[in-house]
């Protein structure tokens, strides 16, 4: 009788640690389950991040911001919508298989140009109809950029420091769009809206050094043709600088570039 209270006393300290460990065990069991909510949480908000960059990041042009963040391997291309073009847009057969050469003159400057009907009939025979109506005179390159590996100078723009497109005027589809995403210096392309192998406009823009533009989920950008002249005229442009108070090395160019004439034939 005299060990009865010791052996009730190791019972109920038994008692209790298996208590300890049955609370241990659900508590655990808490921690992995909150543990991989979080996870699939991160997780689709990581997912949800990359479509949106996908939906964004090369609207109208790329920034150097954008571009870095499409070169981290957060943009796919895969096929986006192909609907008819609209009654104003050229067919391509006016073009097809057909060299247009001519002039781009900005602010007194004068650039040479051709225009590869063969490689990309529907852009050449938008731009040849554009420049025959002289749509051009009097418009403005409203971007350049001035980095080692993203240099352009973005001209057709209403407006001499806005990039929109306040028109309907779109067509497609993309054309002659690098498979290696490699613009060489002296490239002509279609600037168009993101995503969208429909959204190519008015605008076109010219690379001055040899720039990588990583493709959105439509694709590539449009190469028209390229400068044959005067592309030191427009490394002048992106030399002079950018507008102050945005981005050091994409804007508005520090003085209006006006289109003073596009002459094809």
């Amino acid at each position: 009788m005299a060990t009865r209270p010791r052996e009730t006393r190791e019972a109920k300290r038994r008692i209790r640690q298996m208590e300890a460990k049955r609370d241990l065990r659900q508590e655990q069991a808490k921690r992995r389950r909150f543990d991989n909510i979080v996870a699939t949480a991160g997780g689709t908000v990581l997912l949800a991040a990359a479509v949106v960059l996908q939906l964004t990041v090369f609207n109208s042009n790329p920034t150097e911001a954008e571009y870095a963040a499409a070169q981290a391997g957060l943009s796919t291309p895969s096929p986006s919508p192909s609907p008819s073009n609209g009654p104003d847009i050229p067919k391509p057969e006016t073009a097809a298989g057909k060299t247009f050469t001519g002039e781009l003159r900005v602010n007194g400057a004068a650039i040479g140009v051709s225009l590869d009907g063969t490689k990309a009939p529907q852009a050449a025979a938008v731009f040849k109809s554009l420049a025959d109506s002289g749509y051009y005179k009097g418009k403005f390159c409203p971007r350049v950029t001035t980095s080692d590996s993203f240099a352009l100078l973005q001209c057709g723009g209403t407006k001499p420091a806005d990039t929109g497109d306040d028109s309907d005027y779109h067509w497609g589809p993309l054309e002659n769009t690098p498979a290696d995403n490699k613009y060489p210096a002296g490239t002509i392309a279609v600037a168009r809206t993101g995503d969208n192998a429909y959204g190519n406009g008015h605008q076109f823009f010219i690379v001055y050094k040899d720039t990588v533009i990583p493709a959105d989920s439509a694709g590539g950008y449009t190469i028209v043709g390229k400068v044959t002249s005067g592309l030191d005229n427009v490394a002048k442009i992106a030399k002079a600088g950018i507008k102050p108070g945005g981005s050091k090395t994409d804007g508005a160019p520090v003085a209006t570039v006006t289109i003073d004439s596009f002459s094809l034939k």
